[in-house]
């Protein structure tokens, strides 16, 4: 990863440095690294992300084709 220092200025290169690294999920990735994570902790961990990615992924299409259940 690389960032331009422009003019001297090293704030706003810190600025999009971070930027850069909350896009890419670095600091997501140190926080969960943080603690030791039991297999079966992680496996139930990713299956309910799925579910959710899932289910959003059905709320977008029924959007779409323009269901509404409210």
């Amino acid at each position: 990863m690389q960032v331009v220092v422009r003019d001297n200025n090293v704030d706003q290169a810190l600025r999009a440095l971070k930027k850069k690294l909350q896009r890419e999920g670095v600091y997501r990735e140190m926080k969960m690294r943080r603690f030791y994570e039991k297999p079966s902790e992680k496996r139930a961990r990713e299956q309910a992300a799925a579910v959710r990615r899932a289910r959003k992924l059905d709320r977008k299409r029924l959007e779409r084709d323009g269901v509404t259940f409210r």
